[in-house]
């Protein structure tokens, strides 16, 4: 497979390069392009399977790119990667069927998940591809359903229409807004609901493309409780929901907001909750979780979100089992690993520093020699190899 990287720095590209697992994605191939022209150019001659692509390009913006690639139903998938956390562009995106939209600075495990999951829904887009030119395709109604429901919750209102004919008519719904654990699937769970709903006629359920552990539902006013009691006798893993009235379907966006508002500040309930046993095993999750992404931004609320525990009993389990903070433990995660980069790799201290999430060096520096006892660069003078010896790049 091939990776194309458009975007006018220099830096930005190398550090793309850098960042990537390409490798053990299935990714032989990286080519590059410094300008919306050139990136043309490129996928005419090369046709790469994955697109990451800047929004603000000389010549050709990313999105005049992606809206070419769209009229001419490109089937490989375009990752954004840019600076500008502006509505407007991310609309487009969605529109145009980009795959992810990603802001600078780039977050390592952030980033290799948006490349695994790209190339992951390449190669099962190219196998429905093969089934329908051998007469096998299966019906995609669903996930484009999901992907229709998915772009309203973003605020794309203008095919309200399509999303109310997959439901069962009223004059009123409810929307409830489902969480699963993350280490779980919840798809065939979504899809068996989905399925129950459909067939009672009570509503329907639909899969976020941009976050797999969540799920949306859409019921008849006055059809929840028999909802919430199948989904009791048919899950058999802990469920987190919030549930408000739906008075308007052109409200879904505000609406979805609110709920994961309600969410984020734990105002839900709870079907089947943790026995001991999976409790003190999730503990373990958690720990096993900030040790592979200590180089993303890691937070209470962003843990309590993921393993489905309050941010307190999170902050104090988390101290019992490791003996500090979870800040402090990052921090150690985090300068270990520099400390690593510095001995065995030529990689610059800004370059190290952008990897592990930090976005001013100088911050960085100051950090690391509180906690080592001198700066990153007499570090990596003090730990010099012998001349026989030779450093290699984090790529490798």
């Amino acid at each position: 497979m091939k990776a194309l990287i458009a975007d006018d720095e220099f830096n930005v590209r190398d550090v793309i390069r850098h960042l990537g697992n390409w490798e053990q994605y299935g990714i032989t191939q990286l080519i590059e392009a410094c300008n919306g022209d050139e990136a043309r150019s490129m996928i005419e001659k090369e046709k790469p399977e994955i697109i990451l692509t800047d929004i603000k390009m000389p010549r050709m913006s990313g999105i005049e790119l992606i809206e070419w690639l769209d009229s001419i139903s490109y089937p490989g998938k375009v990752i954004f990667i840019t600076g500008y956390n502006d509505y407007s562009f991310m609309r487009k995106a969605i529109q145009f069927n980009s795959f992810d939209y990603l802001l600078k600075p780039i977050e390592p495990d952030a980033f290799n998940q948006a490349i695994q999951k790209a190339v992951e829904t390449w190669i099962s887009d190219e196998e429905k591809r093969l089934y329908e030119e051998n007469g096998l395709f299966e019906d995609a109604k669903k996930l484009q359903m999901n992907q229709l429901v998915t772009s309203v919750c973003a605020g794309d209102v203008s095919e309200i229409a399509l999303l109310q004919s997959s439901l069962p008519a009223a004059e009123e719904y409810d929307m409830t807004l489902l969480s699963f654990y993350h280490m779980h699937d919840p798809s065939p769970y979504i899809q068996s609901l989905a399925e129950e709903l459909s067939k009672q006629q009570w509503g329907n359920a639909f899969a976020l493309q941009n976050d797999a552990a969540l799920c949306v539902l859409l019921t008849i006013r006055g059809r929840w409780l028999a909802v919430e009691e199948w989904i009791s006798q048919h899950f058999d893993l802990p469920v987190r929901l919030v549930s408000k009235p739906l008075d308007a379907f052109k409200e879904i966006p505000l609406l979805f907001q609110s709920l994961q508002k309600s969410m984020d500040e734990q105002h839900f309930r709870t079907i089947h909750r943790l026995d001991d046993l999976e409790a003190a095993r999730r503990i373990k999750d958690i720990i096993a979780y900030v040790d592979t992404y200590y180089m993303e931004e890691l937070s209470l609320e962003k843990l309590s979100s993921r393993f489905f525990f309050s941010r307190e009993h999170i902050s104090r389990k988390f101290k019992q089992e490791t003996g500090m903070p979870l800040s402090k433990y990052v921090t150690k995660l985090r300068i270990d690993q520099a400390k690593s980069w510095l001995q065995n790799t030529d990689e610059s201290i800004y370059s190290i520093s952008l990897m592990l999430g930090y976005q001013d060096e100088k911050y960085f520096s100051k950090l690391f020699k509180k906690v080592v006892g001198m700066t990153p660069f007499e570090y990596r003078n003090s730990q010099a190899l012998p001349q026989n010896e030779t450093k290699t790049s984090t790529l490798s």
